[in-house]
């Protein structure tokens, strides 16, 4: 019988937990403390609980954990992709991201994705599984431990949809914001979204006043429908309304990102039908130039078409920016590294089994 994830429970639930094997429940915090803020891996490590309780503990759960498998580092600006390992053999990707204001970390939600997005390397094997709040959490920890600094700032924009698993991400969300766990500011927490309408009518409702990023990437339906398939479910006769009324229930400015895709959704015409699109929504819109990826043949934009799709968009009175391009040198898109290691173990038969890449 598989041991509980104490990284999948939050605060009362250890408690309760704790309760059941007769234990006082001030030691529930100490054991968070341990568990989320310290991320021992070990139950020796939790000096300030007695060996009894450790070695009870050791027998009953576990303290989840991943391996690093692989990581690549940019020389241009010291982003850092990494391949995490889990413990049932799926391998999932994170990565860590400086900026002025703190160290940034984008955490994968799924392992794989079902969405089908035209342009993504996430999805092209399709999905695997759900993640679990613990298994999110462990991303950052080991993203803080790799590099020996803290991570203030996080983007739920790795593999997955993070609305398609939304219990155990709004549980990861919980847990990594609260006192006893990181303590990150909700402000400092995106999630972005390709469009699952229910969801973001479901998220505006919660209360939390985390930044809604919606992966938009065309201004109609026909491009769109050519480019997301969750276009054909929730098109954007109902995408818009219903970011419109996120924004009325949050007060929160929601952000929508724009793939610039060569020859397909970065012609000035396309500028004007987004302008119209978004008029009076308080949003900003992020452009980014795509990354490309071997397995489908959409290429970048070219830099001025980048900055004349811009302009455009700041003449009609929609506040937009070009996103700075980080990890440009690695495998930086969603899914490229884990495809490039999961080739790697493939035409490989050498290279060790512990972590075999599920598909």
């Amino acid at each position: 019988m598989s041991k509980a994830n104490l990284k999948d429970l939050d605060l009362n639930e250890i408690m309760d937990f704790l309760a059941g094997l007769g234990v006082e429940g001030y030691r529930a915090s100490q054991l968070c403390q341990w568990v989320f803020q310290k991320g021992v891996t070990n139950f020796n490590d939790m000096t300030n609980i007695p060996m009894e309780l450790r070695q009870k503990l050791d027998a009953v759960c576990s303290l989840g954990g991943m391996d690093i498998l692989s990581k690549q580092v940019s020389r241009r600006d010291g982003t850092i992709k990494y391949l995490f390992g889990l413990p049932d053999g799926v391998a999932v990707e994170g990565v860590l991201m400086r900026h002025s204001y703190g160290n940034s970390a984008c955490v994968s939600t799924q392992a794989g994705c079902r969405m089908g997005c035209r342009f993504c390397a996430s999805t092209i094997d399709g999905m695997v599984r759900n993640l679990t709040s613990g298994e999110m959490y462990d991303q950052v920890l080991a993203i803080q431990r790799d590099v020996g600094d803290r991570v203030s700032h996080l983007v739920l924009m790795g593999s997955g949809e993070p609305l398609d698993n939304y219990h155990q991400t709004l549980r990861f969300i919980a847990k990594v914001s609260a006192p006893y766990g990181l303590n990150i500011s909700l402000r400092h927490i995106t999630l972005s979204t390709c469009g699952i309408v229910p969801g973001i009518k479901r998220l505006a409702n919660e209360g939390l006043p985390i930044t809604l990023a919606v992966s938009l990437h065309a201004p109609n339906d026909a491009i769109r429908n050519s480019l997301m398939p969750i276009n054909r479910k929730y098109p954007l006769s109902e995408l818009i309304p219903a970011c419109r009324e996120y924004i009325n229930l949050t007060g929160r400015r929601v952000t929508f990102e724009y793939s610039l895709i060569k020859g397909i959704n970065d012609g000035i015409e396309q500028a004007w039908e987004l302008a119209a699109l978004l008029k009076n929504i308080l949003c900003h819109v992020n452009l980014i130039p795509v990354n490309p990826v071997k397995e489908r043949e959409y290429q970048k934009t070219d830099r001025d078409r980048v900055i004349a799709f811009q302009k455009e968009l700041e003449r009609h009175g929609i506040n937009a920016t070009v996103r700075k391009e980080m990890g440009s040198d690695i495998d930086a898109a969603c899914g490229q590294l884990r495809r490039r290691k999961s080739d790697s173990c493939r035409s490989s038969p050498a290279m060790p089994s512990k972590v075999q890449l599920k598909r």
